[in-house]
């Protein structure tokens, strides 16, 4: 409300000088003031309509780009905007001499194209200009640690395991949760599935846990996807903006993360990191509960859910075996091993 009365004093002013300045309403005229009326009240009425549109609309927008670069990007730009006034100014000296408006409206024309160029520059070299001089804020490993931005996906959220992993302190940095993760997030807990309601609904739980333990910064970054757009191609492409990492268990985005030059941290990753490491030729006592894909093959899984498959071990489903460990293969999906029964049948 604010905005709209002083946009319609504002442009009402505006109307008054423009009928003025034109000759339609010349001061001292009898008949000036209907038409001085007229240009003032116009004036106010778009000052009321389009005073939003030219003041809180574009600066809301200009804050929600900000809010997408890094500071690194920002520092950047900044630089390149001073540049570029600074040229500005240098190249407006001869017009100051003019007259007639010229000698502040040439200069004021060239400040804000050099001074537009100059940020735009500056943002798009970033990279360039940080092996110059060190403008900061740029997210970084450090020690073993992660530091910076971490933009949260919805697998990660739904996941659980987030919020274990930030007591233990591995994660440091502030995670972002953007605003259309959050309504993603919303929409699965509605859902009329019972199994994806479920899963929305612990997401949900595990931010309000985060939010309320303070073990990590957390803060909702309010942008939207764009008409038409996907929430992954977004998050990738806010996370090139802002130099952020993004966490999640997406196997997909993963990759299409890392095509685009973007660190991802990956729950599912971490966690056959972690899970103890078995050699060939070890003995593990397994209790095999399934037959497998081939002839004769028994499944046992052990406490971590690592997948094992042991040869001719279909007769003794449902069972507790000792089992030589043949082979361990690593995959995308997690770690196999390959194991038989230990010396003869028994």
């Amino acid at each position: 409300m604010l905005v709209r009365l002083l946009s319609l004093v504002l442009f009402a002013v505006i109307g008054w000088r423009v009928s003025v300045a034109t000759s339609v309403a010349p001061e001292g005229a009898a008949g000036y003031i209907p038409w001085g009326l007229v240009f003032t009240v116009t004036g106010a009425a778009l000052g009321i309509a389009a005073g939003p549109h030219l003041t809180i609309n574009p600066i809301k927008r200009l804050i929600d780009e900000a809010n997408r670069m890094s500071l690194a990007t920002i520092a950047a730009g900044t630089l390149g905007l001073i540049v570029g006034l600074v040229v500005a100014a240098l190249i407006s000296i001869p017009f100051f001499q003019l007259t007639g408006g010229l000698n502040w409206i040439i200069p004021l024309i060239i400040s804000g194209a050099l001074a537009f160029i100059g940020f735009s520059v500056g943002v798009h070299r970033e990279r360039d200009l940080h092996q110059i001089i060190p403008v900061g804020g740029r997210g970084h490993r450090s020690g073993g640690q992660i530091s910076g931005n971490i933009l949260v996906d919805t697998s990660a959220i739904i996941d659980g395991r987030m919020g274990d992993l930030s007591e233990t302190g591995f994660v440091q940095g502030t995670l972002i949760i953007p605003q259309f993760v959050l309504d993603e997030l919303r929409h699965i807990a509605d859902s009329s599935d019972s199994s994806r309601r479920t899963r929305g609904r612990r997401g949900l739980e595990v931010l309000s846990n985060l939010r309320r333990s303070g073990d990590i910064p957390m803060r909702v970054l309010d942008v939207q996807v764009p008409a038409g757009g996907e929430v992954d191609a977004e998050l990738v492409r806010l996370a090139k903006d802002m130099k952020a990492h993004i966490l999640t268990t997406d196997f997909n985005l993963n990759r299409v993360a890392e095509l685009n030059g973007v660190n991802v941290l990956n729950v599912n990753q971490l966690a056959n990191a972690l899970k103890p490491m078995v050699l060939p030729g070890e003995n593990l006592a397994v209790n095999i509960i399934q037959e497998g894909k081939e002839v004769g093959q028994g499944v046992a899984f052990l406490d971590d859910g690592t997948m094992v498959v042991v040869d001719r071990g279909k007769r003794y489903i449902n069972s507790v075996q000792e089992v030589t460990v043949t082979r361990v293969l690593q995959t995308a999906a997690g770690r196999i091993i390959f194991a038989q029964m230990r010396g003869p049948y028994r």
